[in-house]
């Protein structure tokens, strides 16, 4: 089968362990292999990997994969949000985390829309840009005068 730009795939040599998409595909000049620049689905990496090495996943793994990815979340997310906010002895624990302002800035899309889905659940005040990795360093003197913001997340590949 043959591996394109797009795919759904897993690295064979790691027994599939993280799914990646493909981003892009590379041949090499002096030995003619073609290597594919990977993107990870579930976490955020960045491989690259010989096709040979490279199979595709199934649609129905893809789902399952992701439906139990996003549900270990969910339940370290449910988990922490108990212990910040249900414990009385945590009261000024919960009121430093609930009341600090978190500027958030992130270069994927992808990854800006599930940080502030994740911050949302924790009841945080988050305010999360998408900004490309080239511009951060244009964008963040301007972004923290304006949100004045008690802790700053910058996450680049």
């Amino acid at each position: 089968m043959e591996i394109k730009k797009g795919d759904i795939v897993g690295r064979i040599s790691y027994g599939k362990d993280i799914f990646f998409y493909v981003d892009r595909i590379i041949k090499l000049g002096n030995t003619g292999k073609s290597y594919a620049i990977l993107k990870g689905i579930q976490y955020r990496i960045e491989a690259d990997a010989p096709i040979e090495d490279l199979e595709k996943i199934e649609k129905n793994e893809i789902d399952t994969k992701k439906r139990g990815f996003e549900n270990k979340i969910e339940e370290r997310l449910n988990i922490l949000a108990k212990d910040i906010f249900s414990k009385e002895k945590n009261r000024l624990k919960r009121n430093n985390i609930t009341n600090a302002v978190i500027l958030h800035l992130d270069g994927d899309k992808k990854y800006t829309q599930k940080s502030e889905r994740y911050y949302n659940k924790l009841g945080l005040k988050a305010v999360v840009k998408n900004v490309p990795e080239n511009r951060q360093p244009q964008v963040i003197g301007g972004l923290v005068r304006k949100y004045n913001p008690d802790i700053v997340v910058i996450t680049r590949t």
